[in-house]
């Protein structure tokens, strides 16, 4: 999507160079933040009125609250849960008495689980500042979204809040030269964009097969809390170029399905099938009619594709279906086979082990693990034999055709579009200030 064209850059330009153009701007900039200073930095709040004539001036409140606890009132020490210990153990070298701890574990019942506390998650004790500090509050970190507060101070509580997370809307644009990862680091963009991308992505680029030169735009929220970014929310908007072609995804829910992403034209980009069943190394062996077996040594038929991985890799279903297979099958070792539909079947071959719940009959997910990469049967070495079946016969998976998912209906077509437009005008506004920036930059170099 060209968004600026050549013109109206050019004109821009001469825009920023006009030197009387450039000085009323720092006035106007100048008064701005006066302006603002004068209404967000006022250290007093004033009642005019207080029904006696007199007017009263209270200084603000300034106390300092962190997990609803007022910590200048607090020693605060921060901490993380090592090896071997537990709820208990952290109770007790922070001076707990014993039935203390027990009481408080009893008033955890029915609100926190204590055994789910995890070696690694940080926790802080808030100490009292008396002559004989004594532990007020201990405040665990659940997770990211969450944290629980133990109070100690009079009687016993156990709550449980979520952290008042912020979220904010960001733009990028990235050019592929090293790898995925590494530019979006450089570019000051968080890496955790790029699982947000592969996600969409899934089913129509290979993330393993990504060239220089390859680019992508995205319009995406990121989560923070207190300024640290927990994870990325919804991709609102995102063109991935790939091999000079672009993919184009648009955010669009529609109410009772798990879809969300759409090309242009309104079609899914959810396909029926992940393009590989696992995050491997490299392609071993591919899918031919004349291979010399790397054992046998005889000459015959491979119709799958050997994906080289490190024994362990989770193997996943690349779409929903149900398990027809499940076993030790010869050669084939440890074998799952997954039929998807009338037309579709795939299976998974030489697996160490079998996914939680796996049995015939079964009913998968796409994207669910269905076992584990390994060396079973006829093998030279830890790798996952993945092959696929049309109709009743074998096809190459590199190059079958992806039957796409259902599209947006036609009677939603007009809120499909109003959505898109919606989009494109927070990308130019985005874009425009990517642009300003970039030209303020060059103006002050020169």
């Amino acid at each position: 999507m060209q968004i600026f064209t050549q013109e109206f850059k050019d004109a821009l330009r001469s825009i920023f160079l006009n030197k009387n153009f450039l000085k009323w701007s720092a006035i106007v900039a100048a008064v701005a933040v006066v302006v603002v200073l004068f209404f967000t930095l006022s250290p007093m709040e004033v009642s005019r009125d207080r029904g006696d004539g007199i007017e009263v001036v209270s200084a603000a409140d300034t106390t300092i609250y962190e997990y609803g606890i007022p910590i200048a009132l607090y020693d605060v020490e921060e901490h993380k849960v090592g090896k071997g210990e537990f709820f208990s153990t952290i109770l007790d070298k922070n001076g707990v008495p014993a039935k203390r701890v027990y009481d408080l574990t009893q008033k955890c019942k029915g609100v926190f689980d204590v055994r789910q506390i995890r070696v690694g998650n940080e926790y802080h004790t808030y100490f009292s500042k008396d002559s004989v500090p004594s532990l007020h509050y201990l405040v665990y970190e659940r997770d990211a979204h969450s944290f629980v507060v133990f109070g100690l101070k009079d009687s016993l509580s156990v709550t449980i809040h979520e952290k008042e997370i912020e979220t904010t809307l960001h733009y990028a644009e990235v050019t592929i030269n090293n790898s995925l990862w590494v530019d979006l680091q450089n570019a000051g963009v968080t890496p955790l964009l790029a699982l947000a991308l592969s996600d969409i992505y899934a089913w129509s680029i290979d993330f393993f097969g990504l060239q220089k030169g390859d680019s992508f735009k995205a319009l995406y929220e990121v989560m923070s809390y207190k300024g640290d970014i927990l994870d990325i929310g919804n991709v609102k908007y995102a063109e991935f170029t790939h091999a000079g072609k672009g993919y184009q995804a648009y955010h669009y829910v529609l109410d009772g399905q798990g879809n969300e992403y759409w090309n242009e034209k309104g079609e899914s980009m959810r396909k029926a099938f992940l393009k590989a069943p696992l995050n491997y190394k490299r392609i071993s062996s591919g899918f031919t009619y004349a291979r010399r077996h790397p054992i046998t040594r005889k000459v015959q038929p491979h119709t799958g594709i050997d994906y080289a991985a490190p024994a362990g890799t989770p193997v996943v279903s690349i779409g929903d279906g149900v398990v027809v297979e499940k076993g030790y099958k010869g050669a084939g070792g440890h074998t799952v086979k997954i039929k998807h539909n009338s037309v579709y079947t795939s299976a998974y071959l030489h697996l160490s082990k079998y996914g939680k719940g796996i049995a015939v009959g079964t009913r998968v997910k796409q994207g669910q693990v269905i076992g584990y990469v390994g060396s079973t049967g006829r093998s030279t070495g830890p790798h996952l034999d993945f092959r696929v079946w049309k109709n009743g016969t074998p096809i190459n998976p590199l190059t079958m055709k992806m039957p796409p998912a259902v599209p947006v209906p036609k009677d939603k077509m007009g809120d499909f579009e109003a959505a898109k437009e919606q989009t494109q005008k927070a990308i130019i506004h985005f874009a425009a200030m990517e642009y300003f920036n970039k030209s303020v930059k060059v103006l002050v170099e020169e």
